[in-house]
């Protein structure tokens, strides 16, 4: 793939007729234009201006392939999140202008200003879809709207990766990338061990892209490389892990977490004790109040009674 790839869509460009440019290769767009035709221009302009004005607005929006070829920034053809991107934008715009109800001469320079800004948006767009790798999807041409499978170009080499494990804990080595779920043509993830002499070992193929090795031991540190296939020669990911194999946690670590748990678990002990103690105590002294309340109301109601008695005798 590599420098091949730039070079064929290069040559493949310039053999295509220039008809169209990618944001018009979506129907919205084309709809939206012609929206802007029958809907908006009666009334908001002059009919002997109308059939020129959309000439240069449908010529606008087709010079937004007509950028350098590059093959950091733009080859002629984007993906359908890039277009959709693009024609957002543009439809947004394009609507601020008509919700806005301006007439005339203002309308036409409003229009192709923001036209003249779209194109740069879309400049951007492309650019960071071209630098975002090599994977293989769906592209759209932008010269004639086709779609075909296509490896875009990518660094397939995704750098380096520094793993640090603790010794007889669970070594984890993640070859996932986030573009990966939305490419087509990817096949199996395999992982290696990369010897001093440069040779390698399978140590995993499937469609896993995560390698796990449990309990590691000093001898599992090292070099790792794991790599992403696909359905053309090459393939989408390359990563290399350098795993350093740390000592085992040590006992006063482990000891110190225990102690600290036993001893708040016997301070929640004492605690508990001592509230169950204090219980029996206050169930005791409960009913001698409610005994001496009674005896104080049985008396109150005796003594009552008497002096009622003698009042009763004295009248």
């Amino acid at each position: 793939m590599g420098p091949r790839f730039p070079l064929l869509v290069a040559a493949l460009a310039s053999c295509l007729p220039p008809a169209l440019g990618c944001v018009i290769c979506d129907t919205k767009v084309v709809e939206a234009l012609k929206s802007l035709e029958m809907d908006y221009l009666p009334g908001h302009l002059e009919t002997e201006h109308h059939k020129n004005l959309m000439k240069r607005v449908n010529q606008a929006v087709q010079d937004f392939k007509d950028l350098p070829l590059d093959e950091d920034s733009y080859m002629g053809v984007v993906d359908e999140p890039t277009l959709e991107k693009a024609s957002w934008s543009l439809l947004k715009d394009l609507k601020r202008i008509t919700d806005s109800d301006v007439k005339g001469e203002l309308f036409v320079k409003e229009l192709f200003w923001m036209l003249h800004q779209q194109k740069e948006t879309f400049a951007r767009y492309v650019a960071l879809f071209q630098k975002d790798g090599m994977m293989l999807q769906t592209l759209i041409w932008c010269s004639n709207c086709q779609k075909q499978v296509h490896a875009c170009r990518k660094s397939m080499d995704c750098g380096e990766r520094n793993v640090k494990v603790h010794e007889m804990e669970d070594m984890i080595l993640d070859c996932e990338l986030n573009w990966h779920q939305a490419s087509q043509g990817l096949t199996d993830y395999s992982f290696y061990r990369v010897w001093r002499n440069k040779s390698e070992t399978l140590l995993y193929k499937g469609k896993e892209p995560t390698l796990i090795k449990t309990m590691v031991e000093p001898k599992d540190a090292g070099t790792y490389r794991c790599q992403l296939g696909t359905v053309k020669s090459s393939p989408a990911t390359i990563i290399r892990f350098h795993v350093k194999v740390l000592p085992k946690r040590t006992m006063e670590e482990t000891l110190s977490s225990n102690s600290s748990n036993r001893s708040g678990m016997s301070w929640g002990s004492n605690m508990s004790s001592t509230t169950l103690q204090s219980s029996p105590s206050s169930s005791t002294q409960s009913p001698t109040v409610e005994t001496m309340l009674r005896s104080l109301l049985v008396g109150l109601l005796i003594w009552g009674f008497v002096v009622l008695i003698a009042s009763i005798v004295i009248l």
